[in-house]
C-alpha cells in the first residue's frame, strides 16, 4: 500500500467505526470545554468529567469563577492533579476574560496561547470543538498511533501535528482527531493491547512495531 492508500484506508475505517464521535470532554460551552481541557493535561478524561460537575455548580463562568479563591478552586479540583498550577491559570484566565474579552472566550490561537496554563494543544482543542476551526490537537493517543500507523517518526508532538496536518485533509482534521483518540483508547492502547483487534494497525502498521508486538507476545507465551 502507498502512503496515500494506507491514509484513505483509516479514514474510511475511522468513518465506518465511529460515524457520530462523541466528545470526550464534558463540557456546555466555550468557557466550560476551556476549563476542562486546561484540567485534563496531565489527568483523564474521566477523571475531569468526575470533577467539572463540582466546579461548574460554584462557576460556570468566569464572571463567578473570580468570586471563588484560587485556593477554593484548588480543592475541588484536587483529584485532576497538579491542582496549584491548574486553580492558578483558571483564576488568573477567568479575570482577562472579564477585563479583556468581556467574558467571552476568544475565537483565536494567538488570545488563547496567551492565556496562563493554556497550551497549544488546549487551544487547539478549544479552536476545533468549540467554534469549529480546523485544527489537529495531539494527544498521546494520537502520538502512539501516528507512530504505529508510519505516519510519522514519532519525536515529539510538534512533529506530530505537523505529519497529521500534511497527511489528512484539512476539512476531516476535527472530526479525525477525535476519531483517533477513541480509536486508540478503544483498539490500540498504551498497555494491554490486542493486534488483533486493532485492524488499522494490523492493515497498515509500522513493520517494526508489528513484528516488536510478535516478539513481545511470543515470550509471554513461552
Amino acid at each position: 500500500m502507498t502512503k496515500a492508500e494506507k491514509v484513505n484506508f483509516t479514514i474510511d475505517k475511522l468513518e465506518e467505526i465511529y460515524p457520530k464521535i462523541p466528545i470526550p470532554l464534558d463540557h456546555k460551552d466555550p468557557y466550560t470545554l476551556l476549563i476542562a481541557v486546561l484540567l485534563s493535561a496531565q489527568s483523564t478524561d474521566v477523571r475531569v468529567n468526575q470533577i467539572t460537575p463540582l466546579l461548574f455548580e460554584k462557576a460556570d463562568n468566569p464572571y463567578r469563577m473570580v468570586k471563588l479563591s484560587q485556593e477554593e478552586i484548588r480543592e475541588i479540583i484536587k483529584p485532576v492533579g497538579l491542582s496549584p498550577m491548574k486553580s492558578k491559570g483558571i483564576y488568573e484566565l477567568s479575570q482577562i476574560l472579564i477585563d479583556k474579552y468581556d467574558g467571552e472566550v476568544p475565537q483565536s490561537f494567538e488570545a488563547l496561547e496567551s492565556f496562563p496554563a493554556v497550551g497549544h494543544k488546549t487551544a487547539s482543542v478549544v479552536m476545533s470543538q468549540a467554534f469549529g476551526v480546523p485544527a489537529f490537537p495531539v494527544d498521546t493517543h494520537i502520538h502512539r498511533l501516528m507512530y504505529r500507523w508510519g505516519f510519522t517518526n514519532g519525536k515529539n508532538v510538534t512533529q506530530t501535528e505537523k505529519d497529521a496536518k500534511r497527511l489528512f485533509p484539512k476539512e476531516k482534521w476535527n472530526n479525525l482527531h477525535l476519531q483517533i483518540i477513541w480509536y486508540g483508547r478503544e483498539y490500540s492502547p498504551a498497555r494491554g493491547w490486542d493486534l488483533e483487534k486493532d485492524i488499522i494497525t494490523k492493515t497498515i502498521g509500522r513493520k517494526t512495531v508489528i513484528d516488536e508486538y510478535y516478539k513481545k507476545t511470543k515470550k509471554t507465551r513461552n
